[in-house]
């Protein structure tokens, strides 16, 4: 099975549209240990198209526990739901910050399985996320209270 990889200047867009931050834990690219890639939200293999409105900037982590999944289990239901999508979900419908800004907190059950599937709060993001706080370059400005188009 063959697949058209986006161009490099679709690429470019995906990258200015996200601000460089990972669309799903918000890791900044220019604290990220790893590049950031371009990721299709619905794989190829489940026949998500190589467009705009179907790639997302994703760090390493987050691409690696996505995959090709784009359903998980709610931890709470134990319900199987879509995981978030982001470009025709509003993340701050699913998802808060805690009070230090270093978890994600899933609202929802489609929040709740998304941090479960991608490990939204992996040790290192944490601790990533603490030290940038501190030094108030966390959380990113970033677009959070609307659709990404």
């Amino acid at each position: 099975m063959s697949f058209e990889r986006p161009s490099r200047a679709l690429c470019q867009r995906v990258i200015v549209r996200a601000q460089g931050c990972c669309e799903y834990c918000f890791t900044q690219r220019q604290f990220s240990s790893n590049p950031l890639s371009i990721e299709h939200v619905v794989p190829n293999s489940r026949g998500g198209a190589s467009d705009l409105g179907n790639l997302a900037l994703a760090c390493q982590g987050c691409n690696n526990y996505k995959y090709n999944h784009i359903n998980s289990v709610d931890p709470v239901s134990g319900e199987e739901v879509a995981i978030y999508h982001p470009r025709t979900d509003i993340w701050r419908e699913h998802f808060a910050w805690n009070n230090l800004y270093t978890e994600i907190v899933g609202l929802t059950a489609r929040g709740r399985a998304t941090v479960l599937r991608l490990r939204l709060n992996r040790p290192e993001l944490l601790a990533l996320r603490q030290i940038l706080a501190t030094a108030n370059l966390h959380p990113p400005d970033y677009p959070t209270s609307r659709r990404n188009p």
